[in-house]
């Protein structure tokens, strides 16, 4: 029972951390049409501001609860200010190019920003332990749990029911589903496409920014931590659907759950489980298991 609470526990927060990062890049997808590569610079960049942000705040001794909405609040401002650039100033100019086109000029535009990384922060390790160590930690029998990564699951389900309800029920969820469904019949009822375009843009960068910003207390803030969260996100996104946000969350679980029990009982697979089950989705249903196949236009 022990080991198995354990990898319940494990699992959960792990599928918190996935779907934290990967409903960012799904929603770019689903609107988009975009496998945005930079999604891992949001990623990375949300990391290093948070640490910065918790250096700064814990150094002047201020609170610990004010400590971790600053950090979160700098990292999604550094999210929104790269999305604005990014989608202005790139992606606007190859909308309606070929998707290979667009994935490769998302990959250049991904290691523009890995050594911008290096230019603002140099290439050490940045430490932001203070909140998750401040935050503490609650014992249920024989197991500890840390009162951060409690939280860290408790956001995470807040988040997935705050994009499942503005998606239905606000007027941009209602204008996002229109432009998702098909964006020229959108253009000629006089939807703004441009506009959604940016908003969403910005919204799914700073949810990644979002995602390395509860992370970093949790790793060491290093060089090439977005290129590992973009494979992951990646892998959620496929399992799930691209474009889906339940994809994203049911993805984000078995994963989740599937690493921790590899962790807990075969360690030494813990790396192939996340691909294997990837592997398996995809022979059965190609396009995840939320989302159906459709014809392309030509």
């Amino acid at each position: 029972m022990i080991t198995a609470f354990a990898i319940f526990s494990d699992g959960l927060v792990y599928a918190a951390y996935l779907f934290l990062v990967a409903v960012g890049l799904t929603l770019i997808f689903g609107v988009m049409k975009i496998l945005n590569v930079t999604h891992g610079s949001f990623y990375a960049f949300g990391a290093y501001g948070a640490a910065t942000a918790v250096g700064i705040w814990f150094d002047r001794g201020l609170s610990d609860a004010g400590g971790f909405l600053f950090m979160v609040g700098v990292a999604m401002l550094i999210g929104l200010v790269i999305g604005l650039i990014l989608e202005r100033g790139i992606l606007r100019l190859v909308y309606g190019r070929d998707e290979v086109v667009i994935v490769l000029v998302t990959y250049a535009a991904f290691l523009i920003l890995e050594d911008v990384i290096v230019l603002v922060w140099g290439p050490r390790s940045y430490p932001a332990y203070q909140p998750m160590v401040s935050a503490g930690s609650i014992d249920i029998g024989e197991l500890t749990l840390s009162n951060y990564d409690i939280g860290l699951v408790v956001l995470a389900a807040a988040l997935a029911v705050a994009v499942w309800w503005s998606l239905k029920y606000t007027r941009y969820g209602r204008l996002l589903t229109v432009v998702i469904f098909d964006r020229e019949v959108a253009a000629a009822y006089g939807i703004n496409v441009k506009v959604i375009y940016t908003v969403t843009f910005i919204i799914g960068a700073m949810l990644g920014a979002l995602g390395g910003a509860v992370m970093a207390p949790k790793i060491s803030v290093t060089l090439g931590i977005g290129v590992e969260v973009i494979v992951l996100a990646f892998a959620v996104v496929a399992i799930g659907g691209m474009g889906s946000i339940e994809g994203a969350l049911i993805g984000a679980l078995i994963v989740g759950l599937g690493r921790a029990a590899a962790v807990h009982l075969m360690p030494e697979i813990e790396l192939f489980v996340i691909y294997a089950v990837m592997a398996l989705v995809l022979a059965f249903r190609p396009y995840g298991l939320f989302t159906q196949p459709a014809p392309r236009k030509i």
